[in-house]
């Protein structure tokens, strides 16, 4: 493949805040403002393969920048500029490496809850359905089948993890506990608005929204409560925090093929991973990682390209 996978940035003026599974954060100059910079990194199974899907950030940052610009009515976003120039001065000297692929952002106090939103029977909470007929602790009716459509959307909280930890399914009432109501319910009935509003404009670009994850924060992030504004942060509606499926050929009772990292899961799950071998193929004593197949590469790098282009050409 010609294209080379940004897999570490290099950014040796700036101060690198965090690093997390796909983004690496930075502060600049602007104390209100962080850089945030898609690398090409993929994970699968809280794992980071040690290779990289090339083109992977700047298609990331392409579907955020769409859905932040078309969900904004519903609520704010982080969102401050893509523009390089437009970016501090001491960003501007990075630009082959960055351009593409970064975002300016509000700083922000993040909430510590993985606002799911679910529109179907699927994954997980098909597995829990199947267990006990609950979707985080939700009763839902008998009889529903692998990939059904729900009777309505349902907010699926659950915990925000460390990086490497396992993020936790809470129901409803233990998730408006950790947060408290009032916020719950802001941030809960933002995240179904948002959820529909996508579903709808997606199906009529011929692709079902099965799920997703949102993520919030609190602006300005160090102001008392009552004076914080509830905003959107992080990624929004990408192949990586999103579920999503081809309308053609959509048959519930299965799994559907999907424009996510099933692929590249079901991959890793073929080459023989599995607990206690996220270290590589031979655990922890080698500790070389796992390395993705060039087929598999291509094939995911064009999963995340094809679901892009629906939804935004």
């Amino acid at each position: 493949m010609a294209a080379t996978a940004l897999v570490h940035s290099n950014l040796p003026t700036l101060t690198l805040l965090s690093k997390g599974k796909v983004r690496d954060i930075y502060t600049t100059s602007d104390p209100d403002a962080l850089l945030f910079v898609a690398s090409d990194r993929i994970s699968a199974y809280d794992v980071i393969l040690k290779n990289g899907i090339p083109q992977k950030g700047q298609l990331l940052t392409q579907i955020s920048l769409f859905w932040f610009d078309k969900l904004a009515h519903i609520i704010p976003n982080h969102f401050i500029t893509a523009d390089l120039q437009a970016m501090p001065t001491e960003v501007r000297e990075y630009e082959a490496q960055l351009a593409g692929r970064t975002m300016l952002v509000r700083k922000a106090q993040v909430v510590p809850l993985e606002a799911i939103v679910r529109g179907y029977l699927t994954g997980s909470a098909w597995a829990e359905y199947k267990k006990s007929g609950t979707v985080h602790g939700i009763p839902l009716p008998e009889g529903l089948i692998e990939s059904q459509r729900l009777p309505e959307p349902l907010f699926t909280p659950s915990t925000k993890a460390e990086q490497g930890q396992h993020d936790e399914n809470i129901s409803p009432a233990q998730a408006a506990a950790l947060i408290g109501e009032p916020l719950y319910t802001k941030l809960s009935t933002a995240a179904l608005a948002l959820y529909n509003a996508a579903a709808e404009y997606a199906h009529s670009r011929g692709i079902i929204l099965a799920d997703t994850k949102f993520e919030f924060g609190l602006v300005p992030p160090n102001a008392p409560a009552a004076e914080q504004e509830l905003i959107l942060v992080d990624e929004l509606l990408t192949p990586d925090s999103s579920r999503y499926w081809p309308l053609e050929g959509y048959e519930p009772g299965k799994a559907q093929p999907s424009f996510d990292k099933q692929y590249l899961r079901d991959w890793l799950v073929g080459a023989g991973f599995r607990k206690g071998l996220e270290d590589g193929p031979e655990g922890s004593v080698a500790g070389t990682g796992w390395v993705i197949d060039e087929k598999i590469v291509e094939g995911t790098r064009k999963r995340y390209q094809d679901v892009v282009e629906m939804l935004t050409k």
